[in-house]
């Protein structure tokens, strides 16, 4: 029997395959990578803020970046290199309690918009 190992994706592969479509190119007024001046502004939320709403979709965003089988942790490590990129940021790699975190924040966003 073959064993294939399933290794953790780094925030740049996540990138190059999950985001650079819309991200690399702007579709749909998404922030550029790089570009500081629309960064500047979503850094400003905060990591577990911006993490949680980009996941749940936000905006023109689909949620997870369009991606369904993509992990919090995958997809938090792939903002962190696009914030660390961008000329704003200097975030780091979540924890589990910033995970718990991000987690919260997104069922919370969920139940609000349950309410509607």
């Amino acid at each position: 029997m073959r064993q294939i190992w399933l290794w953790p994706k780094s925030g740049e592969n996540t990138y190059k395959q999950v985001c650079a479509d819309c991200h690399g190119t702007g579709v749909l007024n998404a922030p550029k990578f790089g570009d500081k001046a629309k960064w500047v502004l979503l850094i400003a939320e905060g990591q577990v803020t911006l993490t949680a709403h980009a996941y749940f979709g936000v905006r023109g965003m689909p949620p997870k970046g369009g991606n369904p089988n993509l992990s919090i942790e995958g997809f938090s490590d792939a903002l962190v290199y696009m914030v660390n990129n961008s000329g704003g940021g200097n975030w780091k790699s979540p924890d589990a309690k910033t995970i718990a975190a991000i987690n919260k924040e997104v069922e919370a966003r969920k139940a609000g918009l349950n309410k509607k």
